[in-house]
C-alpha cells in the first residue's frame, strides 16, 4: 500500500469547571457515524491554528471562548469520505468555555454533551486521543 501524506487538522478541547470544581470536557457527535469526537476541522487561511479550532468549536458545538495558543498534543485518525479514507493528524487546543449558544450552525446535525475526561476517553476510538484526554484530566484536577 502506498504511503499517503497525512493531512493536518485542528481541534478544540472545550472544557469547564463545575460549581463543585470538577473538570468536564465537551464532546460532539460526528455527522456521519454519530461517534463522540472533539470539534475539529481544516486549518483556515488568515487564521492561526488555535483560532481555527475555536471557530470549529463554535460551528460544531456552539462554544464561545478563546482557545489557548499552544496545542496540548495531537492524534491521528482516518477521515471517512466518499472518495476513501484520508489519513489526518489533528492538533488539539484547549478552550475554556465562556458560554454555550442554544442554537449554532450545526445544532441540527450534532449532539453535544459534557463528560468527565475519563469517560470521554472511553467514548472515543483513537488511542492517542484517549491518552490526551486522560492526561488533560489529570493535569487539570483541582488540588
Amino acid at each position: 500500500m502506498a504511503k499517503t501524506k497525512r493531512r493536518k487538522q485542528v481541534a478544540a478541547l472545550p472544557y469547564r469547571l463545575t460549581d463543585d470544581g470538577a473538570l468536564e470536557v465537551l464532546m460532539v457527535t460526528s455527522r456521519d457515524t454519530g461517534r463522540w469526537v472533539l470539534p475539529k476541522g481544516w486549518p483556515m487561511k488568515r487564521r492561526r491554528k488555535h483560532q481555527a479550532a475555536a471557530i470549529e468549536a463554535f460551528e460544531e458545538a456552539g462554544v464561545v471562548g478563546k482557545a489557548r495558543k499552544t496545542a496540548i498534543g495531537s492524534y491521528e485518525y482516518y477521515k471517512r469520505t466518499e472518495c476513501g479514507d484520508i489519513p489526518c493528524r489533528v492538533l488539539v487546543y484547549p478552550l475554556p468555555v465562556v458560554d454555550l449558544q442554544e442554537e449554532w450552525p450545526e445544532s441540527h446535525q450534532r449532539t453535544r454533551r459534557w463528560h468527565d475526561p475519563k469517560l470521554a476517553a472511553e467514548l472515543v476510538d483513537e488511542p492517542h486521543l484517549q491518552s490526551l484526554l486522560l492526561a488533560f484530566g489529570e493535569r487539570r484536577r483541582p488540588s
